[in-house]
Order: structure tokens, then C-alpha cells, then sequence
């Protein structure tokens, strides 16, 4: 009966490798060609972090030579594949960085992580095996770590790790190689890896943001400050010359960026207008200097104006983590997720009510040229459009677009897709300029320049005036005297201690009781004091008519560039509803934009009756030439509309009160 020995005798006297027929010849030599040991072919995987963290001429040389020193003798690699990126990218954006090339790094390199992958799925790969110095190397994420190691496997390539136990060969017994404990170490290695780098994300993550909450600056100080430094808290690092970063005004630049927030919120000007005008005087305006002094055009840009109107540093708190710089190729975050300091931590340039009206401005310009006369850009551009950019179609808040088909008209065009119910197809809600202006230049000089501008606002507005505001007023003026009552009673209080000559300690504990109650009712007085303030300053305000001229207004006869930087002072804003065929005029004037609209308002009133008058009569017989010679060979469609109903709105005086 055949024993095990008997067995494993035979299996050693047959052939390595693929049986052959034993009918077919063949060399002894082929056979023992077959027998000598085979040369494991091993390509070598290595990553190190960001290059600005670390040193990859010292850190991938290491990772080699550990990864060699565990390698069998019969074993070689014959591949370097390497990245120097972080370990946390999807697995998608891997391998496609170029920052290898920025050091003299003492290793062939053949590619990345892509690279290795896409060699390993060919069938003339050049190894067997990949070795790293350990599994974070492959990847700091757990799942991206296992997706590199199923598809290494699949293509027949197995991955192993320096750090961990292997075996390459079988025991002789010709049962499979034991893997389990290599796996368990694996996976214990990948959790508590991810965990590590989590963990410090989250860390670090909670340090800066109250590095940020105390006031401190991370970076450049943006423009319109400099930097304030202040000794290290930590005597190590302070004793290097390491020092911690406030803000403060830079004496040069701090007053162009009020200058800049003035323009947006007064003029609404674009972002380019703005540059153009800083431009024109560099002396009074320098421009900012970027990180990298040699990339300097020496002019204002529109990227430059756009970073300080959207930067709310200049409100005195510290802000971070407005843009994902690291994890989302430096998108913008939303604001909910940016970290502010509770308090203003250095000098205020813009009060925050200014800035969120700035961001307001945003909303208003997107998707319409701020430059006044026709678009030069454009190559069929044959005239300006006097409304574009107020002009909004009622049903579906689209701004309308003008047009021109023998006569001047705005259309809401929106696509297929975006219309809304009840909202016609393309090209059935439209409007006449001409309708318009007749409308808009009688509502301007009768609600808005007009001697009897004040009885024409709305009844509701008028008793505002006359009773709500009344009561604003007293509800301010008796919150200020139970103030000054409370820090009578408190002065009072303090006295009592010259009545007793010998006070116990019941008596001073009562003392300060009643001290810190009446300071508590003082802080609370004080906060129903500052709201009723923001209320009055909130509330509608027609006394801001009274700042605007009286006059007789035409718009059409203004300049273009005139006309519309009445309209932006004004905050002229026209819906029309195709449905009641009545167009909604709507006006807002505030404390802070009154005086650009009474200063350009000024400006209109000096243009020329007699020359206004010598243009409109052009204007006329232009129309009437043209209704008697249409152009083209074939008639020509007219848009027949029937006359624009004008609702009177009044002049929408909200959000403000006071003239500054």
C-alpha cells in the first residue's frame, strides 16, 4: 500500500510546469530549463505627502531600502512606481501630479499609481509581485487602499507590505499559503491609519478655528491691512523668532477699499468699471501685490476688485475656511461653513450692514454689462437698450432683453425647459420701449422729482410718518431714561456704604446683589435700546424724498451713461405681467445711496430743454420714416400692443431712514 513518502516521491519526479504529451519529443533540455528556480519580478510602490511637509529625496530612498531588506534572494524589483501627493485623494485624481519633477529624486521612475495599475492589467507585465513599506503608502483611506489591492488581485498581482508578515512559497505539503494573519494585520493597520489622519484633520482643524476666533491671521493680510506681529505664546517657538499675526490698517490702502465699497453700494458699478477707475490714478489707488511679486501687472483687475468686495475681513472679524484649498480644489465654501470670530478683532473698515448690501449688489448686475452704449464686444451689436438691466418680466422674475424689429422692444425668452407654468412659449411676452417710457418719465417727475411727491405716496406710508415713527421715538426716549435711572440707583447703592460705619459681611453681600441686578437690568435696557434703534433706522423713511430735486425729468433725452447711473442711484427696478399688461415701477432710496442719487439726479436737471426738445423731434420723424419705408423685401410684421397700463406704484422708501 503506497504511503505519503511513496506520493511525494512521484510528485517530485514529475515535470515543473505544464504537463506535456507523452507522445510528443521533446528536449531533456526544455525539462531542466523548466526545474531551475524562477526569478521573482517585484515592482516597488511608493508616496509621500505633500512636498512643502516633507523631504521625498530622503523619505522615497528610505521606503525603497525597506522594502528591499525583507525581499527573499531570489527576488527583484524591477519597477519604481511613486507619487508624491496626498494619500486621501479620490482614487481617480491620483497619480497626475507633477510635483516629482520639482526634485532631484535618486530613483527611476516609471510612473504613478495609475501607471502601476494599468501595467499590472497587461498580459506583458514586467512583474508578479508590488511591495510597499507599508499599506498607507497606498492609500490613507481605507476603501481606495482595498479598491488598488482587489484590482492588483484580479489582474494576478499581489500587493504586500514590509511591515507585514508574508510567505511566498508553499510548505512542500502543496497546500495553499496561509494569508490570514497577513490580512487581519492589514486591516488593523488600514483602520488605524485613516483613524490617525482623521483624528489630526480634526485636530488641527479645531486649532485654527480658535486661532481664528481670537483674532489671529493665517497667510498674506489681504489688501487694505498689514501685518501686526505679537510674540509666540510658546517659548520654544518664540525663542526661534516665530511670532503670531493681527491686522491693522495699511495707511495707503485702507481708504481705497472704502473707496471701492462706496462705488459698489452707491453706484452698483461692475467689477471692471471699478478697476478702470482705480486705474486712472495709481498713485492714490496702488494696486495689490499677489503672493508671487513677479506675476505683478501693476494695474487693477477685475479678479483684484471682486476678492476685496467679497472679503468680510474687512468687517473686523477674522474669517477662514471661505475655500476648500486643499480638499475641493479651492472651491468655495457655502458661509455657513466659514469660521468667524465672535467679535470685530481688528479695526473696521466696512460695517457689516454695508457689506451684506454689497453682496446684495451681486445679484442685481449678474448676467448684464455694467458699461452704458451698446456692446462693442458683441459683433451684431447696432444700438443700447435704455431699460436693459431694470427691466424684468413679472411672471417669471427673468430679466427681458431688447430687441429690435422695426421698432425698439423688450422679450422674455427663456428656454424650453426653465419655463414655469403659465409662463408663454418663447417670444409671447414682449413689451414696447416707447410704452414705457412714457410711463416711466411721468411716475420719475410726478412720485419721485415732483413738487406734490409727498401726497402722492401711499396713505399707509403717510400715517407711518406721522404715528408709528412718533412712537419709535418715545419708546427710545423712555429705554434712555430708565437707563439713566438704573445708574442712579447704582451710584446710590455705592453711597450707602458712607451710612455705615462698621458694614458686616450681610450687608456687603446684599450690596452686591442689588448691584448685580440692577446691572443686569442695565444690559438688558441697553439691548431693547439697540433694537429699537435698528428698527427706526430700518423703517421706512419718506423724508428721503426731500433730499432729491424738484424737477421735470425725461430719460430717453439723457445720455446713455447719464441714464443709467440714475436709474443704479435710484435702484430703479420695472417688472412688467404680459397677463394685466401693467407695468410695476418700483424705486428705493436708502441713507447710505441718497446722496449719489440727489448728486445725479443734479446732473440730469442741467441737460438743455431746447436740445432735449430737438431730439425728441428727430427721434419722431426718424419713426415716421421708417413707418412709411419698411425695410426688407416682404412686409414687415407689426408687434401691435396695446398701450401699457402704468400702475402707480409709490417709491419704495424701506430699509432706511437716516441721511447721513
Amino acid at each position: 500500500m503506497a504511503g505519503p513518502e511513496l506520493v511525494r516521491k512521484w510528485a517530485d519526479d514529475q515535470p515543473v510546469g505544464r504537463p506535456r504529451s507523452p507522445y510528443r519529443r521533446h528536449d531533456d533540455n526544455t525539462g531542466a530549463a523548466e526545474a531551475r528556480p524562477r526569478l521573482l519580478r517585484f515592482a516597488w510602490a511608493g508616496r509621500t505627502s505633500t512636498y512643502d511637509q516633507q523631504d521625498p529625496t530622503l523619505s522615497l530612498p528610505r521606503q525603497l531600502r525597506a522594502s528591499q531588506l525583507v525581499l527573499p534572494e531570489d527576488a527583484l524589483i524591477v519597477a519604481h512606481f511613486y507619487d508624491i501627493e496626498s494619500g486621501r485623494k479620490e482614487l481617480a485624481a491620483r497619480g497626475k501630479g507633477t510635483a516629482h519633477e520639482q526634485f532631484d529624486i535618486p530613483i527611476p521612475r516609471d510612473g504613478g499609481i495609475q501607471d502601476l495599475l494599468a501595467e499590472a492589467e497587461r498580459v506583458d507585465r514586467r512583474f508578479d509581485f508590488v511591495i510597499c513599506e507599508s499599506i498607507d503608502r497606498i492609500a490613507r483611506r481605507t476603501y481606495i487602499a482595498t479598491d488598488i489591492e482587489n484590482r492588483l488581485e484580479s489582474a494576478g498581482v499581489r500587493l504586500l507590505a514590509a511591515d507585514e508578515p508574508f510567505n511566498l512559497a508553499h510548505d512542500g505539503t502543496g497546500r495553499k499559503a496561509k494569508v490570514a494573519t497577513q490580512l487581519l494585520t492589514r486591516r488593523v493597520k488600514q483602520g488605524i491609519s485613516e483613524f490617525y489622519v482623521v483624528e489630526m484633520l480634526e485636530k488641527s482643524w479645531d486649532g485654527i478655528a480658535v486661532h481664528t476666533e481670537e483674532g489671529f491671521n493665517i497667510g498674506k493680510p489681504c489688501y487694505g491691512y498689514q501685518a501686526k506681529h505679537v510674540p509666540h505664546p510658546v517659548p520654544a517657538k518664540r525663542a526661534k523668532g516665530q511670532k503670531k499675526t493681527f491686522l491693522e490698517p495699511n495707511p495707503a490702502e485702507a481708504p481705497v477699499v472704502k473707496r471701492i465699497f462706496k462705488w459698489r453700494l452707491e453706484e452698483r458699478l461692475g467689477y471692471q468699471p471699478i478697476a478702470d477707475r482705480l486705474n486712472r490714478d495709481l498713485a492714490t489707488n496702488p494696486p495689490p501685490t499677489p503672493n508671487t511679486p513677479s506675476r505683478a501687472v501693476g494695474l487693477w483687475t477685475y479678479s483684484n476688485v471682486r476678492d476685496i468686495l467679497t472679503n468680510p475681513k474687512y468687517t473686523g472679524h477674522m474669517v477662514w475656511n471661505r475655500r476648500a484649498r486643499k480638499s475641493a480644489g479651492n472651491r468655495r465654501n457655502p458661509v455657513s461653513e466659514w469660521i468667524w470670530s465672535p467679535e470685530p478683532v481688528h479695526e473696521v473698515l466696512v460695517d457689516l450692514d454695508t457689506f451684506i448690501q454689497v453682496q446684495e449688489v451681486s445679484g442685481h448686475r449678474f448676467g448684464s454689462r455694467t458699461d452704458p452704449g451698446p456692446n462693442t464686444k458683441h459683433p451684431q451689436t447696432k444700438r443700447s437698450y435704455l431699460f436693459r438691466t431694470y427691466l424684468f418680466c413679472d411672471l417669471c422674475g427673468r430679466r427681458m432683453n431688447g430687441k429690435t424689429r422695426r421698432r425698439v422692444y423688450y422679450a422674455c425668452n427663456p428656454k424650453k425647459a426653465y419655463l414655469p407654468a403659465g409662463h408663454p412659449a418663447a417670444g409671447g411676452v414682449f413689451v414696447r420701449e416707447d410704452h414705457l417710457l412714457e410711463k416711466v418719465n411721468a411716475f420719475l417727475s410726478d412720485h419721485v422729482f415732483g413738487d406734490y411727491r409727498r401726497q402722492l405716496l401711499d396713505a399707509n406710508l403717510r400715517q407711518l410718518d406721522a404715528t408709528v415713527a412718533q412712537e419709535r421715538e418715545q419708546q427710545v426716549t423712555g429705554l434712555r431714561r430708565a437707563i439713566a435711572d438704573i445708574d442712579v440707583k447704582i451710584k446710590r447703592t455705592i453711597r450707602n456704604f458712607e451710612l455705615v460705619d462698621d458694614p458686616d459681611e450681610d450687608f456687603v453681600r446684599d450690596i452686591n446683589e442689588r448691584r448685580a441686578e440692577l446691572r443686569a437690568q442695565r444690559e438688558q435696557l441697553e439691548m431693547q435700546l439697540a433694537e429699537a434703534e435698528q428698527r427706526i433706522l430700518a423703517a421706512p423713511n419718506p423724508g428721503l424724498l426731500d433730499a432729491l430735486p424738484v424737477m421735470k425729468i425725461e430719460v430717453d433725452q439723457l445720455p446713455d451713461e447719464l441714464a443709467r447711473a440714475l436709474f443704479e442711484a435710484l435702484r430703479l427696478e420695472i417688472r412688467y405681467n404680459r397677463d394685466t399688461n401693467t407695468a410695476t415701477c418700483r424705486v428705493t432710496l436708502t441713507g447710505p445711496t441718497i446722496t449719489a442719487a440727489s448728486r445725479t439726479a443734479h446732473d440730469a436737471a442741467v441737460i438743455s430743454l431746447d436740445a432735449a426738445r430737438q431730439r425728441r423731434q428727430q427721434r419722431k420723424q426718424e419713426n415716421t420714416e421708417q413707418d412709411r419705408h419698411p425695410s426688407g423685401d416682404g412686409p414687415v410684421p407689426i408687434l401691435v400692443v396695446p398701450p401699457v397700463g402704468f400702475e402707480p406704484t409709490t417709491p419704495a422708501l424701506g430699509e432706511r431712514c437716516s441721511i447721513p
